[in-house]
């Protein structure tokens, strides 16, 4: 393979810091331009100056989040099963695996958006969809679910599975363009001055943009099947049953989190629907504010990933923890300077998206409370990526769980009920605090092992 030799110097040979710097920078560019097209929904949007449309959005969110839970259960599980059989040096298992976890995740997305045309609206109803954002959130849903859903999913699936062998340059090109063509898109869809679709134009928007982005992946594949092991081709599905064990039990805990991710955030939703609409917009504008440190996080995550699995599977111990470590520090270090930023300039944060005032005292107030979980999220989630790099399922099943699902949705209740609305912000910190003293001590137990 040609570009074998770079790859391997970049995992084994290169500095620890350099390695990692060139791991994690495509990744973290790649997620901030996903950002940015999702900022721009938001932005777009919120040019219309209709508090309904930003809520109508917010409401429709869960269901598209989990379609990063699907792509997750195969991405980033076939991901880490890549790097780990790449340091093994067996290769013919790595496209086998890259071939397994493409159509999986194909034949998911499928299947996920027969399940939205059937159970579509209700569910939103479940979300907190209202009178005033109901047919605007369904309209919104089934462009970026029922049509581009199998896109959205593949885009971010072989974008984990390029990386993993080493090519994370690749997979921030396919990603940003993705990002960069939906930024040009949203003001041509959105706005009356052009088609003026308004929020639903937003999602006709994403559905191009992840199909353009799936494209460009589909492209590399087929252009370089002669040195990628990402392999599409159906043939490796006769191995499904040799392969398909080992990454489910490394994605599951990723889809879990990700899929009890929809499941809190609709409480929240629909909690917040009770007071006002402008309530549930400015907690909209915080969800899209509060994704860029979550998002720089995810980039030094998936950079870190392949590097982490790739040395874990050799035996070098010592180089994967000086990576983690220097990884860490760099995530955590980003998030205090948004806490910093978020405090300081809430109204004027909140401002860039609307100009109702009302939206934009929520969403200060909001935002304000929810950043300080930032620092506690900046490390939970590398450690939970550090277990998965390793092929241990079970410790990062307890993270993901506890930092989503089992603790989030009852102290919602107990929050609610002490501190009216504002004190369903609070849920996220004190949960976050608690998941990462949890994962904390799963680390050391686990570094104590080797």
């Amino acid at each position: 393979m040609g570009q074998s030799n770079q790859k391997i110097d970049i995992f084994e040979r290169m500095p620890v810091k350099r390695a990692v710097l060139k791991q994690i920078a495509p990744a973290i560019a790649g997620q901030m331009i996903t950002l940015i097209y999702s900022l721009a929904d938001t932005y777009f949007v919120g040019m219309l100056n209709q508090s309904a449309a930003t809520a109508a959005i917010t409401v429709a969110f869960p269901m598209f989040l989990m379609l990063t839970a699907i792509s997750n259960l195969f991405g980033v599980g076939g991901a880490s099963a890549i790097a780990r059989a790449l340091g093994k040096k067996d290769l013919e298992k790595a496209r086998q695996i890259a071939g397994i976890s493409f159509w999986s995740g194909l034949v998911a997305g499928i299947l996920y958006s027969c399940v939205f045309l059937f159970l579509g609206e209700p569910v939103l109803r479940l979300c907190g969809a209202t009178e005033r954002t109901f047919a605007i959130a369904l309209g919104y849903a089934r462009w970026v679910i029922l049509i581009g859903g199998p896109f959205t999913i593949l885009n971010t699936l072989l974008a984990n599975l390029v990386r993993a062998e080493g090519s994370a340059m690749h997979a921030s090109v396919g990603v940003s363009m993705g990002g960069i063509l939906n930024t040009i898109l949203d003001p041509i869809f959105v706005l009356p001055q052009f088609l003026g679709l308004g929020a639903v134009g937003a999602g006709v928007a994403t559905a191009i943009s992840n199909a353009a982005a799936m494209a460009y992946f589909i492209c590399y594949a087929v252009k370089k099947k002669n040195a990628t092991v990402v392999s599409l081709s159906p043939k490796n599905l006769r191995y499904t049953g040799r392969h398909i064990k080992e990454i489910l039990a490394v994605g599951f805990p990723s889809a879990v989190q990700f899929a009890l991710t929809v499941v809190s955030i609709s409480v929240q939703s629909k909690f917040v629907s009770r007071y006002a609409t402008e309530a549930v917009a400015g907690l909209g504008i915080v969800k899209k504010l509060d994704q860029l440190p979550l998002y720089f996080t995810m980039g030094v995550s998936n950079g870190l990933l392949p590097l982490l699995a790739y040395n874990y599977s050799v035996g070098n111990q010592e180089r994967r923890k000086q990576a983690f470590h220097f990884g860490c520090t760099i995530s955590l270090g980003f998030s205090v300077l948004c806490l910093i930023c978020y405090e300081a300039f809430a109204p004027l944060l909140a401002g860039i998206f609307i100009e109702d005032p009302a939206t934009i005292q929520y969403a200060s107030g909001f935002l304000r409370i929810m950043v300080t979980a930032m620092p506690m999220m900046s490390l939970c989630y590398p450690i939970i990526v550090q277990f998965q790099a390793m092929g241990k399922a079970k410790p990062a099943l307890v993270c993901s769980v506890i930092r989503k699902g089992i603790l989030d949705i009852p102290i919602s209740f107990v929050m609610d009920a002490l501190i009216p609305l504002y004190g369903l912000m609070w849920v996220q910190p004190i949960v976050d605090t608690i998941s990462l003293a949890v994962a904390g001590i799963l680390y050391r137990k686990q570094n104590r092992r080797g």
